[in-house]
């Protein structure tokens, strides 16, 4: 135990440590072939798609205002097809959420934006910083993300924004550990997020669903290949997944959604969703 906190669980501030990732081996001849043809595709996919998605909501957003009836399709779409650019297979158990509502998920990667987005029409929430990263930042402002801070002072603002786009009936996709981590474990859900879906106009009303996100690594790796956490640096590790020789695959568990006025408040709610997402990742 480190401060009360499991070895291999232990958290430097805002993000998880753990144990150190993996040392990257230098890239040979063939990594970089498969490196290139993979990633060429992948790149045209995802900034093409890019495109097509902003020029879509110069007509989306005069008509329909916050909601969005047609774009997220074209993100679900570049979501799907990017793990056919990657070698991946993606598979899903159970079904999305129908109706109104938000969901949760473990955080094990940023292929989780991928994963998650190809299997249903969501709004990821997340940290401030994410809006400033390069590409990641430019995909999360274009598809929706409600970036929000951690300060203690912002947490009345935080709660009105996330009651306002629960009330336009976007599906919000959050993680409430906080933090990535090496994909083979789930942190405690931080209960803080839960509160908005206590507003006595709502909790009558959504669900929250959980959900799993389960990585398979590629036969004779490292099995926290997939895992991105720590000071981990995105194109190193963008890298390594193009160049594997036979990747892996993901799993997406949809566990049965939780009405919000069956929890007597936003800690029981937190830690049922943790139990299910648990479960599904130690199945």
């Amino acid at each position: 135990m480190k401060d009360g906190v499991p070895e291999g669980q232990a958290q430097d501030g805002p993000t998880w440590a753990g144990d150190p990732p993996p040392a990257v081996a230098p890239f040979g001849p063939g990594d970089w072939a498969r490196i290139a043809m993979r990633g060429a595709p992948l790149g045209l996919l995802v900034f093409g798609g890019l495109a097509c998605l902003l020029l879509v909501r110069l007509v989306e957003r005069p008509l329909f205002g916050p909601r969005r009836p047609v774009t997220p399709w074209i993100t679900r779409g570049v979501c799907s097809a990017a793990f056919v650019c990657l070698g991946m297979r993606r598979r899903a158990c159970g079904r999305p959420l129908v109706g109104e509502g938000a969901a949760v998920a473990n955080h094990a990667s940023w292929l989780d934006i991928f994963a998650l987005n190809a299997g249903d029409a969501v709004y990821f929430v997340a940290k401030a910083e994410v809006a400033g990263w390069a590409g990641i930042g430019w995909l999360a402002r274009a598809t929706g993300t409600l970036f929000i801070r951690r300060n203690r002072g912002d947490a009345a603002a935080q709660t009105r924004r996330l009651r306002k786009r629960l009330e336009q009936n976007h599906r919000l996709l959050f993680f409430p550990e906080g933090t990535s981590t090496d994909g083979r474990r789930v942190l405690p859900f931080k209960p803080t997020l839960f509160a908005p879906f206590f507003a006595d106009h709502l909790k009558d009303e959504l669900q929250v669903q959980p959900i799993t996100v389960k990585y398979t690594a590629p036969m004779g790796e490292d099995p926290r290949f997939y895992g991105w956490w720590g000071d981990m640096e995105f194109g190193t590790h963008l890298l390594r997944i193009l160049a594997v020789r036979r990747p892996g695959s993901v799993e997406v568990i949809y566990h049965p959604p939780l009405r919000v006025a069956a929890f007597p408040g936003r800690k029981a709610l937190a830690q049922a969703c943790e139990a299910q997402v648990r479960t599904g990742l130690e199945a």
